[in-house]
This record gives C-alpha cells, structure tokens and sequence, in this order.
C-alpha cells in the first residue's frame, strides 16, 4: 500500500468549472495507480488545471508540437530513482497537465462523463510519471492501456464501447 501520498491541485483556468468532487477523484486515481504499481514509498505530485491554450503553449514549448492536447506529464524520475522532499521524505514523482477543456470535448466526443474523462487523463499521466510510455505503440502501449482500465474498473469508471485507441 502506497504509505502517504501528497496530491497538490491547482486550477489555473477558469473556461470550464471544474466539478466538486474532481479533486477527490484525482487523489483516488493517483492512489489507485500506486497500489497497482506496488510503489511503497510515500510520494508527491503536482496536478495543474488549464485551458486549450496554456496547454498548447506547453506542448510548444516542450515538445516541438504547435496545438493543444489534453494531458502533458512531467515526470521526475528516471528507471525508478526519484528525488525526494527533505522535509517529508516523499518521491517527487512529476507534474500533471490537464486542459479541462480539451477534457470536457473528450468527454462529449467519447459519450462519457468529464469524470470519467480527467480520471483518465490522471490514471495515464500516473503511469507516465512512474516510467510508462505508449509513444512506439506495440506491447508497451497495450500494457499500459491494461493498466488504465484495471484502475478505472476499480474506481468505478469502466468505460463504455465507444472509447478507441487513438493512433496519431
């Protein structure tokens, strides 16, 4: 069981409300990729609320890609090492990105709550943070795609038949 994990949110948009109970969700997704994921040292990490435009300029700005997405993560760990808070002794495991916005359109187009949608958004940045990557496809986008569902079924959140694999 992940010992204590710290979940710092801000919201720093404000085109769409971002509904009661999401911050809660949030902190239930990250500690639900914890547990699946065996990672027992207490940790921390950063969840940022933007709109379409912060979120392009980052991806911009740190990825070469001119146009808005819905979740950037930046991990701070490298092969399991991470640095650690001094005074709590927690992992520093990264910062979420999500543009509520682009979640809200995903939401529609996906014909699925906007709970749903940022949970996950949260549930895939996690495994981002904790060394997952989907970038090659094949077996590792497919065993991260598992992972996602797994800890979506667990909250509650199946998702329902018209979710696809977006392949860009």
């Amino acid at each position: 069981m992940a010992e204590k994990v710290k979940v710092i949110i801000s919201n720093d948009q404000n085109t769409v409300k971002v509904p009661s109970g999401v911050r809660l969700l949030i902190r239930r997704c990250c500690h639900a990729v914890l547990l699946l994921e065996s990672f027992s040292s207490p940790a921390e990490i950063s969840v940022r609320f933007v709109d379409n435009e912060q979120i392009k300029e980052l991806n911009a700005q740190y990825r070469n890609i001119d146009k808005e997405t819905d979740v950037l993560s930046f991990p701070l760990g490298e092969n399991g090492e991470y640095d650690v808070n001094p005074e709590t002794n927690a992992c520093l495991l990264g910062d979420i990105v999500i543009s509520v916005q682009k979640a809200m359109e995903q939401s529609q187009e996906y014909n699925h709550s906007l709970d749903r949608e940022i949970a996950f958004l949260t549930v895939h940045s996690m495994l981002h943070l904790l060394g997952y990557d989907h970038v090659n496809g094949g077996l590792e986008a497919v065993r991260m795609r598992e992972k996602e569902e797994t800890v979506l079924t667990q909250l509650g959140l199946k998702r329902n038949g018209s979710y696809y694999l977006d392949e860009e």
